[in-house]
């Protein structure tokens, strides 16, 4: 039996592959892991506490890709292993007292949030990944902004200004690589 012939809607892309705890469990790690190496993609960002990160991209990648119940599994490990020392956040860095560690969280958030989506079929669609990216990354920065405000002393103007409004472009240009990657993949795989 092919694979196209057994996707459906309520199902995420994960969901076609043969159910089994193990693999539950492969994926929930590989998306831990997978967010945390696209963390180690980092460029500075210029008067930011925050780089722009491979890491953002990733974290929805997981949700979409595995659903809420294993997108926020795969989140929470990356953020409970980064909190307890790994160094796997962005550049390296790891525990609780990161400015970033807010994004992180949000991050969880967004991808269980864009994990509920893709279930509904927010990822088949140009149009209904763009929306769901977008709504994504605002989760992330509507956790992440307040807690970088508070982690550094900013205002949330200046959190605002450190925080988001220099990822804008970027973020759009993940935006737009997901709107190829997701819909792509459910045709091919619909064929």
């Amino acid at each position: 039996m092919s694979i196209a012939a057994t996707t459906r809607p309520g199902q995420v892309l994960a969901d076609l592959l043969p159910a089994s705890r193990v693999k539950d469990a492969a994926l929930v790690l590989g998306g831990a892991a997978l967010t945390g190496v696209a963390a180690q993609i980092a460029v500075p960002v210029p008067g930011s506490p925050v780089p722009v990160t491979g890491q953002t991209f990733a974290a929805l990648l997981v949700g979409t890709s595995l659903g809420a119940r294993r997108g926020f599994l795969s989140l929470a490990l990356y953020a409970l292993v980064g909190m307890a020392g790994m160094p796997w956040f962005a550049e390296a860095g790891s525990g609780v007292a990161a400015p970033s560690l807010g994004y992180v969280l949000g991050m969880l958030l967004a991808a269980t949030v864009v994990g509920a989506l893709a279930r509904r079929g927010g990822d088949r669609s140009v149009l209904r990944t763009a929306g769901t990216m977008v709504l994504g990354s605002a989760i992330i920065y509507a956790v992440g902004v307040p807690y970088l405000a508070a982690a550094t002393g900013m205002s949330m103007t200046q959190a605002v200004a450190a925080g988001l409004t220099p990822f804008l472009i970027g973020d759009a240009l993940k935006a737009a690589l997901a709107m190829g990657v997701l819909p792509t993949a459910w045709k091919f795989l619909d064929r």
